[in-house]
């Protein structure tokens, strides 16, 4: 890493490995992996130092399933098991495509993956009554025997379907962020707090333990992000940019906000929990916790973006 390269965390949404209304193989995992690549190549040409942060709901998703399927013949996998299993694999997928896309551009960078741990507070008021919907969507018949059985929380979403819930606990801190920081000093591109990261808690005796729960994505990467210094964060989701009454007839999209702005819109209820509010909550801390600068876009639109024609930028 050299001392003027800036530090990047580009947050990489689960959906952009395992997008919606298509079928969720592998080889289609692998192939969108590296059509995601194409945004972290081109912050590598600018000369960044990156860590690369990624979501894992479709996957974490497919993780339960097994296990709920499997049930009968295997362990139950406790979430942050599933969480830690998914950092590998996903971790696998994105190191050895940026490698050989590495490779065939001629760019000499070494990829590692880290599994993370994120440390949150075990009092959280999320643990008690947990709000986040994970998993598949079961028909209400089921929904008694399932929490007997498992000892699930289900609730109704807002579209009338049954879904499990989990507690999903604001990050504090990331225990492995010196070793990352190590490894970018040393000109390694970093893959970390896959899914969130794995959520961990001190006990008395100040041993880590795992919670069963998990962590937004994009408020994890907020928080690596500060820990090992980075100037930007850029968070790529399956939207151009920000917008205001999205969807809606008046729709308006934001190209440049302010922390201030941005918060005052976030007050206002602009952004809602489901889908836009993470990002903009998580581009609030890193600001106000030393950031500089939040890019939200789409993987497609990131040199446009960076050029000042599309996404949203976010800044002090």
């Amino acid at each position: 890493m050299s001392q003027k390269n800036k530090i990047a965390v580009v947050a990489l949404g689960g959906n952009a490995v395992s997008p919606k209304g298509e079928k969720d193989t592998i080889p289609n995992q692998f192939k969108h992996t590296r059509e995601s690549l194409f945004a972290v190549k081109h912050l590598i040409e600018l000369g960044y130092d990156l860590v690369i942060t990624h979501g894992n709901g479709p996957q974490v998703g497919n993780a339960l399933l097994r296990t709920e399927l499997t049930a009968e013949q295997t362990p139950i996998l406790p979430l942050g098991i599933c969480v830690a299993d998914i950092q590998g694999g996903m971790g696998y997928m994105i190191q050895q495509s940026l490698q050989n896309l590495l490779r065939q551009e001629n760019i000499h960078r070494e990829v590692v993956t880290v599994i993370t741990q994120v440390v949150v507070n075990k009092d959280d008021p999320e643990v008690k009554n947990p709000t986040k919907f994970i998993g598949q969507y079961y028909d209400k018949s089921k929904v008694k025997q399932l929490m007997e059985r498992f000892g699930w929380k289900i609730h109704q979403t807002s579209s009338g379907e049954w879904r499990r819930v989990v507690p999903s606990p604001v990050p504090k801190s990331i225990v492995e962020s010196t070793a990352i920081k190590d490894l970018l000093s040393s000109g390694k591109i970093v893959i970390a707090a896959g899914g969130g990261g794995i959520p961990v808690y001190f006990l008395e005796n100040e041993n880590l333990e795992g919670l069963d729960a998990v962590v937004d994505k994009d408020l994890a990467s907020a928080v690596l992000g500060c820990e090992i210094g980075a100037q930007e964060l850029f968070i790529l989701t399956d939207v151009e940019g920000v917008a205001l009454n999205y969807g809606r007839p008046n729709e308006t999209w934001i190209k440049k906000l302010d922390v201030n702005e941005a918060k005052r819109l976030y007050k206002e209820g602009h952004f809602p929990p489901g889908s836009m509010g993470p990002k903009i909550t998580a581009a609030i801390n890193f600001l106000e916790s030393g950031g500089e600068c939040v890019i939200i876009t789409s993987i497609e639109a990131i040199k446009k973006t960076l050029a000042g024609k599309g996404g949203t930028t976010i800044t002090k």
